[in-house]
């Protein structure tokens, strides 16, 4: 800390790590950072004057030739704005995003004349969360700790539960002067408890979806929609803590005969 030209050094019991990917302070106490093969780049832009969409629904658009091992969006905003953006495994963000814009058969039709009136970068981990993201006092928390959703990308629902679970930990750590890699242990012990069912459910997911090309992907989603899946989806209340809701829509047999559907074809896709 710095005042006035100054430095002052301060000593703490913990250090709770939540600097995001980089993982920096993860890495310099020894323990194993995010999986880097697991990471998309990530841009998105606000944009107006956009044509056509709907106001209360987000689009989503798949294919390796325009986001490459992820997907790209478009959430419709007020007044002809809108949030376009897409994460890819490699390739230029930026120039995918035009190329989204441009040329894509379904995208370009809403957003070819649209202006881009700010743009942001951001890496996404998608290998869920890292192994052990506590030492001798210290807690590593959300995307520093890759506590973000593999399937889709979205941390705030993960990160939270675990930064709360952090949160407790390290203040019973406190409070018994025991800040030992033992005790806080018990923060991966718990967020296993809360979260590690789901995130490894959907990280089996995203790598199954890796596999499969983008025909086979068409199949899949035209399936779904003869299935009248959308239907039994709409009846789902939780959709961030996805291994439990996998379970829950199990009962339907439209989901049973989906996931048939879909195991065939990833087979099918790697034999």
């Amino acid at each position: 800390m710095k005042f006035k030209g100054q430095t002052m050094k301060k000593t703490a019991g913990i250090v709770l790590d939540a600097e995001g990917v980089s993982s920096r302070l993860l890495r310099q106490t020894g323990l194993t950072g995010l999986n880097r093969q697991m990471l998309v780049n990530g841009v998105e832009a606000e944009v107006d004057n956009v044509k056509d969409v709907e106001p209360d629904a987000v689009e989503v658009f798949l294919g390796r030739e325009y986001a490459p091992g992820f997907y790209a969006w478009l959430i419709p905003k007020k007044n002809g704005k809108a949030k376009v953006g897409l994460g890819a495994r490699n390739g230029n963000p930026r120039t995918l995003l035009q190329k989204l814009m441009t040329k894509h058969p379904a995208a370009s039709r809403k957003l070819r004349n649209a202006r881009i009136l700010q743009v942001s970068f951001h890496p996404i981990t998608l290998g869920g969360p890292v192994k052990q993201a506590f030492s001798q006092g210290f807690l590593a928390v959300g995307d520093a700790a890759s506590q973000v959703k593999p399937t889709t990308g979205g941390g705030v629902v993960l990160g939270l539960t675990c930064a709360n679970i952090a949160a407790e930990v390290a203040s019973e750590a406190l409070a018994t002067d025991d800040v030992s890699a033992g005790f806080l242990r018990t923060y991966k012990t718990r967020c296993d408890e809360a979260v590690g069912f789901d995130a490894g459910t959907m990280l089996r997911m995203r790598k199954s979806l890796d596999l499969i090309p983008d025909r086979k992907l068409d199949d899949i989603v035209a399936m779904c929609s003869r299935l009248g899946l959308d239907k039994t989806l709409k009846r789902v209340e939780d959709i961030d803590f996805q291994g439990r809701t996998l379970l829950h829509v199990l009962r339907s047999p439209r989901m049973l005969t989906a996931l048939g559907y879909f195991f065939l074809v990833y087979l099918s896709a790697n034999l």
